[in-house]
């Protein structure tokens, strides 16, 4: 026998979102064109230290790397959604309504949503926000 997974009454109006926009923090081009223009403008007569360049090169390897570690996070909550979503097919749940009532019915289908909609699950002809079950059984 399965225990059913619970949940609070509240209604759940939260997505999880890819992408941060962040315009006070500088990303892997903006580091780029800095590196650039220091080895444009540099003094010929005086050039830059090659342990700082190696140092710089170092840390723009590392923004690089950690801007690919963001995209396969992103990718990897995406197949996350997916896959839980799937798994409430053919379930009894218990959602909570537009008026905070509670109800239940057999999930028949899941539509996945994206960064700007949400996830819904079709519950007896209504589309129900994925954050609103509050239980699966």
């Amino acid at each position: 026998m399965t225990a059913p997974v619970g949940g609070s009454n509240a209604v759940a109006t939260n997505t999880a979102t890819t992408s941060v926009d962040r315009p006070d923090q500088m990303d892997k081009d903006t580091f780029l064109k800095l590196l650039v223009a220091q080895m444009r403008y540099q003094d010929p007569s005086n050039p830059t230290d090659p342990t700082q360049f190696m140092s710089q090169t170092a840390a723009f390897s590392q923004v690089e790397k950690l801007d690919q570690l963001v995209q396969q996070n992103a990718s990897i909550v995406a197949l996350q959604k997916t896959m839980n979503a799937g798994v409430i097919v053919g379930h009894t749940v218990t959602y909570t309504d537009d008026n905070g009532a509670a109800q239940t019915g057999a999930v028949t289908s899941v539509l996945l949503g994206d960064d700007t909609t949400p996830a819904t699950a079709t519950i007896g002809g209504k589309s129900v926000p994925l954050g609103r079950i509050t239980q699966v059984s």
